[in-house]
């Protein structure tokens, strides 16, 4: 059974930064896409990032050069290193996973298996 628990969300000040961790149970990263969804109060889910089973990533324009996704397959364990944050990152942060190469970036947030997020607030 494939598990995903999310961890790390925090408050911090404009410019901070934080590191998520998704851990991963149940889950062959070789076999998988994994992904980092966000979602503000009172919006829809926004991709952030996304990293394939061999190593592709992806990154919203919002994030780019900012925000840093990686695996360890060791702690079968999800990141997303989030630099020079901004209060309109502010969200619940889910990570989420299917069968690689069964979606892509703009299939929408509708991965098979999501964690329960975690909350990420940022204060100007």
């Amino acid at each position: 059974e494939v598990n995903l628990v999310e961890s790390g969300g925090d408050s911090v000040q404009s410019g901070g930064s934080l590191r998520l961790s998704c851990s991963a149970a149940g889950v062959t990263f070789d076999d998988v896409d994994m992904y980092w969804y966000r979602q503000a109060p009172g919006n829809e889910y926004e991709l952030v990032s996304s990293i394939s089973n061999d190593g592709f990533a992806y990154y919203a324009d919002s994030v780019k050069g900012r925000f840093t996704i990686s695996l360890d397959n060791n702690k079968n364990t999800l990141y997303l290193q989030m630099n020079t944050l901004k209060p309109e990152a502010t969200a619940a942060y889910y990570c989420a996973t299917d069968q690689a190469g069964f979606l892509t970036v703009v299939d929408g947030p509708c991965q098979e298996v999501w964690g329960q997020g975690t909350l990420v607030n940022v204060s100007s």
